[in-house]
């Protein structure tokens, strides 16, 4: 099964502390325990600095029209 990840943060201490790359590593962890799974390093998507009470945000919409 092709997979595809999606991370964000949406504060500048947030972005500082390097969490989405954190999000990021465990996602990929629990996506490789996964013996069916598949995930293309193109697959990744994120957004720094992005509220998540917009929706318009590049990494999700980017997702959303892969997904499509």
């Amino acid at each position: 099964m092709e997979v595809a990840l999606y991370a964000r943060v949406s504060t500048d201490r947030q972005q500082q502390t390097q969490t989405i790359e954190q999000q990021i590593e465990r996602l990929q962890a629990h996506v490789a325990k996964q013996p069916h799974w598949h995930l293309a390093e193109t697959h990744i998507y994120r957004d720094d600095g992005y509220s998540g009470a917009q929706l318009n945000r590049p990494g999700l919409d980017r997702l959303r029209d892969h997904a499509a």
